[in-house]
């Protein structure tokens, strides 16, 4: 009964959402300009290597879920996965999630997003201490998919209520991700398309209601009949063309300080490849992948220009031990450091006696 309920709650909010995103006009965010950031960081270690996006890999991997619900698939029955990251300045976060499937009804998964900031000192106007407070925020992904028209399209939809404090201050808000896959296993082809975030804060920080961070993706991906790679391109950002930042130092002046004569294919160029992030994963056998990824635009914000080093690139691999994947991924944000990503992955069922 309550796996009929949950069907027909999410079957409805699809067509809801669905009709929402076709008179959705078309707007955009840069930075600072929308709250639930957070919805934005990459849990899964093997997405992280991959270049931080994927919305077209299409396996029995669960993490895959978060970046595209339709990515959902019967084979990942009784699955559950845990995901760690330790970030910067002592900030953390992470992602669990379970997955179920129902035959003739669809495939299920719940998961638990979570950032903790970490705790910081209150002090007065004068500096004197007023002791302490913790930030942290959480969204609940509720997701379902359904093959349809033949098993080779999926449709996916993840209802997110969201929950954010910091200090006395404190937001609820409701977030939509509705995807699209499409899996040829005779080709190895998968195409992904993503609208991510659609939603809206039912409650405030302030008496203002900000917007969420909306976004489009469309990726895809494609493996080799003979050979053990498997390539991924994702184009983040539909929905916005020019992604960059305005500095001095990157767009305006050269090294010299003098004033830059940048060509307009250069420009051109610049701008797409900011959309456009690159993963590849070498397979050895069923128990073993090893991963890279690079990520033109994070490479471009965050790179110190006199010595760039690895920002932008990421690795990974992943194994499986008895009942278990673990996988590990790296990203390098910045000359200062990068990110460490773990993630465990079972299968429950593995665990029944058989009879």
């Amino acid at each position: 009964m309550v796996i009929e309920a949950f069907y027909m709650i999410m079957r409805k909010g699809l067509v809801l959402v669905l009709i929402l995103l076709m008179h959705m006009p078309a707007f955009t965010q840069k930075g600072g300009e929308s709250t639930y950031s957070f919805l934005g960081l990459t849990n899964s270690a093997r997405v992280a290597a991959l270049g931080g996006e994927n919305v077209s890999l299409m396996d029995d991997d669960i993490n895959l879920v978060f970046h595209n619900p339709s990515l959902l698939s019967p084979g990942m029955h009784n699955n559950l996965n845990l995901n760690y990251i330790n970030y910067f300045a002592g900030v953390n976060f992470g992602y669990a999630s379970y997955a179920y499937h129902k035959e003739d009804i669809g495939s299920f998964a719940a998961g638990m997003h979570y950032v903790n900031y970490g705790t910081f000192d209150r002090t007065d106007e004068y500096g004197e201490n007023q002791g302490t407070f913790r930030a942290s925020e959480y969204a609940l992904n509720l997701v379902y998919s359904r093959a349809i028209i033949d098993t080779f399209l999926t449709v996916g939809v993840n209802m997110k209520p969201i929950y954010s404090s910091f200090e006395s201050y404190s937001s609820l808000g409701l977030a939509f991700d509705v995807g699209i896959a499409y899996h040829n296993p005779r080709t190895l082809t998968t195409l992904g398309f993503v609208a991510k975030n659609m939603g809206f804060q039912i409650t405030s920080y302030t008496a203002n209601r900000e917007k969420l961070p909306f976004e489009l993706q469309a990726g895809i991906t494609q493996g080799l009949a003979h050979a053990p790679f498997r390539f991924s391109i994702v184009y983040q950002n539909l929905e916005r063309w020019d992604l960059t930042y305005k500095t001095q130092e990157s767009n305006d002046f050269n090294s010299s300080g003098e004033e830059a004569n940048v060509g307009g294919f250069d420009v051109f160029g610049d701008k797409l490849m900011r959309h456009l992030v690159f993963g590849l994963e070498f397979l050895i056998g069923k128990n073993f992948h090893f991963d890279l990824g690079y990520n033109y635009k994070r490479r471009q914000e965050m790179k110190v220009t006199a010595k760039p080093g690895m920002v932008g690139f990421s690795w990974g691999f992943g194994f499986r031990v008895s009942k278990f994947h673990i996988a590990y991924g790296r990203s390098s944000y910045h000359l200062a450091g990068g990110t460490n990503h773990f993630s465990l992955m079972t299968n429950l069922s593995s665990f029944y006696r058989k009879q």
